[in-house]
């Protein structure tokens, strides 16, 4: 995708993914016959997925975004469940990418106009706002604006500074973000999918079986992936 990757080694070990419960699928009358390569076991009902092919597949994702990084691309990280919403936050501004944890508004990436319009005026009250130009306004037409700021920035607080469409993007949960991932098809951006037993591995660029339920095992995949995005960001610093 940018050119040949160069494997490294990024610390990926089985232990630490079973002690997240990476492992654990959802229950064997809940799952795609598409899982099927990546599935290990059945257990007490649930489908136990392989985990050496998500560590295999976790390291490309590294890869990837390692070499994406130091070329200066764009990430935009998306996941909304409720649990993870903080994590992907703090993940996305350590690594100085693009988030979206609440909810994916319909077009935002396949009606870029209107989504940039929208990320303008996010801009200009949030200077209205710390210039205290709300002060000046009528009571009632500064209530609405101030409303319309909260708004904006629970939906759009971690796209703020996006001036155009992202070069990877990161998705958290296939189900979840179904409407952002056919966005991203819709468009040809590339994306890496954390994928559960009762997804579809055929629809990610990169997809990564593993638990996208647990909170552990999405703070595990998304560390994994954001440190070596750190390291490519590093690396782009070191060459100049």
């Amino acid at each position: 995708m940018w050119g040949e990757m160069i494997r490294r080694y990024w610390n990926i070990n089985l232990e630490e993914m079973l002690e997240a419960g990476v492992h654990f699928g959802h229950g064997t009358r809940k799952w795609n016959p598409r899982m099927t390569p990546y599935i290990s076991a059945k257990r007490k009902g649930i489908h136990i997925t392989n985990l050496t092919r998500t560590a295999c597949f976790l390291s490309e994702a590294c890869d990837l975004v390692f070499d994406a990084a130091s070329m200066r691309k764009q990430f935009l990280i998306v996941g909304t469940k409720n649990k993870a919403a903080d994590s992907v936050a703090q993940a996305a501004i350590k690594a100085r990418c693009h988030y979206v944890n609440k909810k994916w508004l319909c077009g935002i990436l396949t009606n870029w106009s209107t989504t940039e319009t929208r990320l303008q005026k996010f801009r200009d009250l949030t200077m209205e706002q710390k210039t205290k130009g709300f002060r000046r306004l009528p009571k009632g037409d500064a209530t609405r604006l101030k409303r319309q700021l909260s708004h904006l920035q629970t939906y759009f607080g971690g796209i703020k500074y996006m001036t155009g469409l992202p070069d990877i993007v990161i998705i958290l949960d296939q189900h979840e973000e179904y409407t952002a991932l056919r966005e991203c098809l819709a468009l040809g951006i590339p994306t890496i999918c954390l994928i559960d037993t009762n997804c579809d591995p055929d629809l990610a660029d990169i997809s990564i079986p593993a638990n996208d339920d647990a909170i552990a095992s999405i703070r595990l995949i998304l560390n994994k992936l954001v440190f070596a995005i750190c390291e490519g960001r590093s690396s782009y610093i070191q060459n100049l």
